[in-house]
């Protein structure tokens, strides 16, 4: 009888065994998107409900300090290895859906789509919001004031060209308030439908823009007519139509249009940060100083407009009683008055809480030196936001 020899199966390859292995951590990485997708719906479920509260106490949708809250309160329970940076991003977009879920808040910004101010809006607020484009910046003001939108983004002030002063007069027209700030790295490209920057004869951008540019724009392209228009991707969309032309702008806007990138990161310098305001019909509510959720190193800014008689030591008066009272004044703007020939309105930002109660007495000074005074807003001093974005 013949019988064949018994002979052990070969042991499972090196191949099999990590595929054996990967095939174990995707079901273990499948079952932790369940659990996930399980906790998302019911964090929904009670955003919903908050929202139906907020509805019915006449309470603000966009919290700014407790958004903050919340974020410094994960960020100091983050054991990792999930990055600081990822997890700010993932909850940005949580947040911005648990906004859009409560109510869908219109947020109006200058547009077209793909200008600075609409990246630098989507970077703070997340991509669930009801984003509207407006063709100037005083539309975006009405809009909020007329409470047609619920909030505005405005650019304030650049690192390189100083403050945008319409903003600054704006202010001054419209019954608005500064409910959050935060700062939007600044890089500009070069875009047109030539391929090379020989054929360029005029350039076309926001004057931000064009000014953050000066000085590479005069070395390599000195004989470049520049032309200024209401945005930078509005100078996009006009090279489109046009030859021997560029548009500075947002880099993302090159293959959104068809054009080609002639050159990058074309700022003067590469320290360049706009600081962004979110404006609403309402004060936010401001957190207390030094406690979570009042910003960057628990700082609170108040933002004020005011102004004063024509009389000798007007402006040094206000500046010693903030002095006196140990409030650091950290920007100051002067404007001209509209209608009303060498009269100004100052623009300051100081670096705590004016509506604060225990700040009502240094109030009482002050507005005794002042024509008109009028707090802006307190909100949590804004923080720099660390993916590249603009203004």
């Amino acid at each position: 009888m013949h019988t064949t020899p018994h002979t052990e199966a070969a042991p499972p390859s090196a191949d099999r065994r990590e595929q054996s292995g990967l095939e174990g951590l995707r079901r273990e990485i499948d079952a932790i998107d369940n659990a996930l997708l399980e906790l998302l719906n019911r964090r929904a479920s009670a955003s919903l409900a908050a929202g139906a509260v907020k509805r019915e106490q006449g309470s603000p949708v966009f919290r700014p300090e407790r958004e903050e809250l919340l974020m410094e309160t994960l960020l100091e329970k983050n054991s990792g290895p999930l990055p600081s940076t990822h997890l700010r991003t993932i909850y940005r977009e949580i947040l911005s859906s648990s906004r859009a879920l409560q109510n869908p808040l219109k947020v109006a910004f200058l547009g077209p789509e793909g200008t600075f101010s609409h990246m630098a809006a989507t970077e703070f607020l997340g991509n669930s919001m009801d984003f509207w484009a407006m063709p100037r910046f005083d539309d975006i003001f009405k809009a909020v004031e007329n409470r047609d939108c619920g909030l505005g983004v405005i650019p304030l002030e650049n690192s390189l060209h100083g403050t945008i002063v319409q903003s600054i007069d704006l202010f001054a027209a419209h019954a608005v308030h500064i409910q959050a700030e935060w700062f939007s790295r600044i890089s500009h490209s070069l875009m047109s439908r030539e391929a090379a920057l020989a054929g360029i004869k005029t350039v076309y951008s926001h004057p931000q823009a064009l000014g953050q540019c000066a000085g590479w724009l005069r070395a390599n392209l000195p004989q470049a007519e520049l032309i200024s228009v209401d945005s930078t991707a509005a100078a996009a969309h006009k090279v489109l139509a046009e030859r021997n032309a560029a548009a500075v702008g947002h880099g993302s806007l090159a293959p959104r249009l068809g054009l080609a990138v002639l050159a990058r990161s074309i700022e003067d310098t590469s320290d360049n940060w706009t600081r962004f305001v979110c404006i609403g019909p309402e004060p936010a509510p401001a957190p207390a100083s030094g406690q979570a959720g009042s910003g960057e190193d628990g700082a609170v800014k108040t933002s004020v407009l005011f102004t004063l008689a024509d009389k000798p030591g007007a402006l040094a008066n206000v500046l010693q009683c903030f002095a006196a009272a140990g409030v650091n004044m950290n920007k100051l703007e002067s404007r001209p008055m509209h209608l009303e020939r060498w009269k100004y309105i100052f623009f300051c930002d100081v670096s705590c809480d004016l509506t604060d109660t225990k700040h009502a007495p240094l109030l009482d000074i002050v507005r005794e030196h002042c024509h008109s005074f009028r707090i802006l807003g307190a909100y949590p001093a804004g923080r720099y936001m660390q993916k590249g974005s603009g203004a």
